[in-house]
């Protein structure tokens, strides 16, 4: 049995507790979530029992498929066979509580410190996008996993998605051809155009890892290296649009939370995958108005085909949905692999993953060096930006540039590092 201790007990936590729901609906049975841990005990009860405890608080987003907008999941309502312990110190869980992996959904600037203790205690770990605060972080983070032979994965639910399987079949399989190029745009899409994001400030920070080339980088690029190979330069600008931000009483518009902020709410950027795949993207929290989509979604060029969203157009002047091009050709292996036990909550899938590499003694697929690749990739626009260059991904990852990240890591003692 596989015994799961969690830290950080805020809105996120819905989403995965309903991917660890899943799980074991699909006949899982060898795990559970043996203690919750929050600075506040209350946060942490919130989740323990349904109709017991302090209210959940209401989910933050109504936007479809966002996993903010998940709530009103409960550990009672797929396990019942256990006690749960509460704590409200991660340390003191790691080191006494009946755990033997911890899930770690903390703030940014907190992943490698949580990691530490947890991997120092012999534990395996999973932690949320992205791996760290700076790639010295997820770096420190790696070797220490793997010096004490331990699994270390990172919560990258992205590259788990039905859609993102299947653009990556699309394109291996040669039915899209051979990828070209890749378009990106979401604009005043979330949190536009003045809102705190998540209304989590932190998020607003430098020094706590805020700023949206950081906290959606790592997607974008996970699923671009996934699909299309790894990132080999980037040559990005950022912005702050929108200095200060707000929280508003959501029936008279009132403010009730102003904060300054001195992350990045906007990026853009060009970079090219080893296997010359050119991507051009850009994102913002900010924007008046309406949102702006670049396509139905991210677009991929293939040299037979376009993918927008979901839709395939050929050259030839048909199109369909991706799912329905590969439901009836990918065949069964793939389909497996793609989606073992038939799941396709990514949130699942990904925590599946995790468990599966901790029964095998291996990494699974987004381990502890495919964040770290993504945390770099997306370092990379920041340091970009900061440098007024095209900067190699390479240099990132090795930490021959960090001038960006310099400051982060002198307040985290990891100049070192």
């Amino acid at each position: 049995m596989i015994r799961i201790g969690i830290v950080g007990c805020g809105r996120i936590l819905a989403a995965h507790l309903r991917g660890y729901r899943l799980l074991r609906e699909a006949g899982v049975d060898d795990f559970r979530i043996t203690a919750l841990c929050a600075r506040r005990l209350d946060d942490a009860r919130k989740y323990v029992c349904r109709g017991q405890g302090p209210p959940q608080r209401a989910p933050v987003s109504n936007l479809p498929g966002d996993p903010l907008a998940v709530g009103d999941e409960y550990l009672s309502d797929f396990q019942r066979d256990v006690e749960v312990e509460l704590f409200s110190d991660y340390r003191r869980m790691i080191a006494a509580g009946p755990i033997d992996a911890v899930n770690d959904f903390t703030t940014h600037g907190l992943h490698h410190q949580v990691a530490e203790s947890a991997l120092t205690e012999g534990k395996d770990f999973l932690t949320q996008k992205p791996l760290a605060v700076s790639v010295a972080a997820g770096r420190r983070m790696c070797e220490l996993a793997e010096s004490r032979d331990r699994v270390l994965a990172v919560f990258e639910n992205f590259r788990y998605t039905p859609a993102t399987r299947q653009l990556k079949w699309l394109f291996d399989s040669g039915l899209g051809g051979r990828l070209q190029m890749i378009l990106l745009g979401y604009f005043a899409l979330w949190w536009a155009p003045d809102r705190i994001v998540a209304q989590t400030p932190w998020r607003h920070r430098v020094i706590d890892g805020g700023g949206i080339s950081l906290d959606l980088g790592v997607h974008f690029f996970d699923q671009f290296r996934y699909v299309g190979g790894e990132i080999e330069t980037v040559a990005a600008q950022t912005a702050i649009l929108e200095p200060r931000r707000f929280t508003r009483d959501a029936t008279k518009g009132r403010v009730v939370e102003a904060i300054d902020c001195d992350a990045d709410d906007t990026f853009f950027a060009q970079a090219r995958t080893l296997q010359g795949v050119e991507i051009q993207m850009g994102a913002s929290w900010a924007g008046h108005g309406k949102p702006t989509l670049v396509g139905d979604g991210t677009v991929f060029y293939g040299t037979r085909a376009r993918v927008s969203g979901t839709e395939i157009a050929m050259d030839d002047g048909t199109s369909t949905e991706l799912a329905t091009l590969y439901e009836p050709q990918a065949g069964p292996r793939q389909t497996s692999r793609d989606f073992p036990l038939g799941l396709r909550d990514s949130f699942a899938l990904s925590q599946n993953a995790w468990l599966e590499g901790i029964r095998r003694r291996e990494p699974p697929e987004t381990d502890g060096r495919e964040g770290l690749s993504d945390l770099a990739a997306a370092m990379a626009l920041l340091e970009s930006a900061h440098a007024g260059r095209r900067v190699d991904v390479g240099e990132v990852l090795d930490g021959t540039l960090r001038e960006f990240q310099r400051p982060i890591d002198e307040r985290y003692g990891l100049l070192d590092a």
